[in-house]
């Protein structure tokens, strides 16, 4: 028997399993430059988007689609990856189409994540990699009580260019 997905409500904000047919939702969202700018990947297809649907279903990630509470719009993705039962701890990430931004989502729905990691999962550390530019994040995340660790220099290559990302951490 198939564990269910866990489903997350507020009064406004429905976290749901991402299906297939969230398919050209994700493809609008990261193919957008705006919204790839300070996220690790981008596909310029739905063809090449099932890569990133067939990463969502893999047991380390648990990525919920972030949708009006009436399932009807679609706003973006956010979850835990990198789980790590065994050291206790993952990666959070989240992505929102630019529609949605500045409207307290990623405010709301990031606590929803980490409190599901903490609790359902009894992870002891969540970790955030957050791009050394992206400052829009950067306070999101101090705002959450997020603890910022440092960063680490050239940590990887992105559009021919090293970037530098700083690591917040929330521990339980």
């Amino acid at each position: 028997m198939k564990n269910e997905f866990p489903i997350i409500k507020t009064d406004r904000i429905l976290l749901r399993e991402i299906t297939g047919l969230d398919l050209e939702n994700i493809f609008k969202g990261l193919s957008n430059p705006d919204v790839i700018r300070y996220y690790g990947i981008n596909f310029d297809s739905l063809e090449k988007t099932k890569e990133q649907m067939i990463w969502f279903s893999d047991k380390k990630q648990m990525w919920w689609a972030i949708c009006s509470l009436d399932n009807k719009t679609f706003y973006g993705a956010g979850g835990l990856n990198d789980i790590n039962i065994k050291e206790n701890k993952a990666e959070i990430g989240l992505w929102l189409l630019p529609d949605f931004w500045g409207k307290g989502i990623m405010k709301e729905v990031l606590p929803l994540i980490y409190n599901y990691g903490f609790k359902n999962l009894k992870l002891h550390r969540i970790e955030g990699f957050v791009e050394t530019e992206n400052l829009n994040c950067k306070k999101a995340m101090a705002k959450l009580d997020f603890i910022n660790e440092g960063t680490i220099k050239d940590f990887e290559v992105k559009n021919e260019k090293s970037i530098s990302v700083d690591i917040y951490v929330k521990t339980n």
